[in-house]
């Protein structure tokens, strides 16, 4: 039978080669047949593009050594195998490398000659292999895709990875080159990649939930017969990530509905204590003490918050800091904790991480972010969490930020303005300030100047341009129109609010 030609790399990179290890020579090194025998003298006289496997142990002896490599090159031999080659003298060494013979250490022969077969003369075999492997990771239980990947990539020994267009979702058992990852084709069933020696094999996940996935089996120095059985292992281990994306995916919603059922619970105490909601947020692993940082990501049109949340706890996940973050109305709520203060150094790299993951997220959303300041507690939580909210719905309408703002850099009029721009505030003050509103908003107008120049009518005439006697004849129009008396500073303060939400 004429085997196909295969290099050393294809056979250190079979998952089950006995304990392989190269000590001279190339893993370019081709062959096509090994033969094993006890030792040396077993050996056929010309074995020319074999690979000769021995099942003794290398001797000690440096000349024992030194004719061992000669006798093997004799026999036509381009490599040879054997148990304890690790302990090749420097002089063995040379000789080798001079002769061109590769010397491969190897832990359990039998192993590496079974891989042999199976590379060589039983594709059928190595993909019932890879199969087996395959079916035998369903056995474990997996809390996740994270899990589950983890389990395949250790059975099949090789890299497996969940990918998209955009990137590398998961990985386990290796990396995935990003120059391999992006010689992948999207729009076929199944499909082979190479880079230079890294190749992998692919196929289309088909997940009701999501498009554009593919499962990905990956290695350095594949040959052909093992890229055709990890593809038969590929389209077999498939259905099963589909099912844990889906599992995952029910489970994320179910977890999301929840934890934002109790964030809103939170945040409706207004810094307050109750014992219930305290018991329920430290089982969902949510802790109140130390110092935290909240942020708040909104959409600036429609957006799934679900797949928002996902995008989000992903680049979270790389912060390497304690995080939360929950669905809350159309958008995400989160915050970072830290057990102690951290130095304005450690805040500013907050910040910038959470600017960075909010540069990430629009190129799959449209969003707006806004991040509060640092505070401490219970209290401290919700005060951060409200800033992060008002902030971002300022964001939502500041494109020279990149739509992106923290509180610290807003001033206080732009947080009382977030606060009027709220569903409840406006339709108080449309009502409150109705009867203002005639005569090409003449009276409004003016009484929103009066109030921005602290009640104060000169500098009010020279605002509008108009004379002081004209300004102080429409306030006092206005004060008897409303009923409200101008000096109160609870009521000038809400009539302040109201002229700004309407007039902005």
């Amino acid at each position: 039978m004429t085997a196909e030609q295969l290099t050393l790399e294809a056979l250190l990179a079979h998952p089950a080669n006995g304990g392989l290890r190269m000590i001279v020579g190339s893993g370019s090194t081709v062959w096509d047949q090994a033969v094993v025998e006890q030792d040396e003298p077993g050996l056929p006289s010309s074995g020319r593009g074999q690979l000769a496997i021995l099942t003794t142990a290398l001797s000690s002896a440096p000349w024992q050594q030194d004719a061992l490599m000669r006798r093997v090159h004799e026999r036509g031999f381009p490599i040879v195998a054997l148990p304890r080659a690790e302990r090749l003298s420097a002089g063995a060494r040379q000789i080798a490398e001079r002769l061109g013979l590769a010397v491969l250490d190897v832990d359990r022969p039998i192993d590496l000659t079974k891989a042999c077969w199976e590379l060589s003369e039983a594709g059928d075999a190595l993909t019932l292999r890879y199969v087996r492997r395959v079916a035998q990771s369903f056995a474990y239980s997996a809390e996740d895709l994270a899990g589950l990947l983890r389990h395949l990539a250790g059975n099949v020994g090789h890299g497996l990875a969940v990918v998209d267009a955009s990137g590398v979702l998961h990985e386990a058992g290796g990396h995935l080159e990003d120059s391999l990852r992006k010689d992948i084709r999207f729009d076929a069933w199944l499909d082979v990649a190479r880079s230079g020696s890294s190749s992998a094999v692919s196929v289309r996940i088909e997940s009701p939930t999501h498009t554009g996935l593919r499962l990905v089996l990956f290695g350095q120095g594949l040959s052909s017969a093992q890229l055709r059985a990890l593809s038969a292992a590929a389209e077999i281990a498939m259905p099963a990530i589909a099912a844990r994306i889906l599992i995952d995916d029910v489970a994320a919603v179910n977890d999301a509905a929840a934890s934002s059922g109790l964030l809103r619970d939170f945040l409706d105490l207004r810094g307050g204590s109750d014992p219930e909601v305290e018991r329920r947020m430290l089982e969902h692993g949510w802790k109140t003490a130390g110092y935290h940082l909240g942020f708040r990501v909104i959409g600036r049109g429609r957006v799934d918050p679900f797949q928002l949340l996902r995008h989000v706890a992903q680049g979270l996940g790389r912060l390497g800091t304690d995080s939360h973050a929950t669905t809350s109305g159309r958008g995400v709520t989160g915050w970072l904790s830290f057990p102690d203060m951290p130095p304005p150094n450690q805040v500013e790299k907050a910040v910038s991480a959470l600017r960075e993951l909010h540069t990430q997220t629009r190129r799959s959303f449209n969003i707006a972010t806004g991040v509060g300041s640092m505070q401490h507690g219970s209290p401290g939580l919700a005060s951060t969490l409200g800033e992060a909210a008002d902030a971002a719905r300022i964001a939502a309408d500041r494109a020279s930020t990149g739509w992106f703002l923290r509180v610290d850099s807003l001033g206080l009029d732009q947080l009382l303005l977030a606060w009027t721009g709220s569903d409840t505030f406006i339709p108080a003050a449309e009502s409150l300030l109705a009867s203002l509103r005639k005569d090409r908003n003449e009276l409004l107008t003016t009484l929103s100047a009066y109030l921005d120049h602290e009640s104060n009518i000169v500098a009010t005439a020279t605002a509008l341009n108009l004379h002081r006697n004209t300004v102080a004849t429409r306030i006092h129009r206005a004060q008897e129109i409303l009923g409200i008396d101008f000096s109160d500073p609870e009521s000038r303060l809400a009539l302040h609010l109201a002229c700004r939400a309407l007039l902005r």
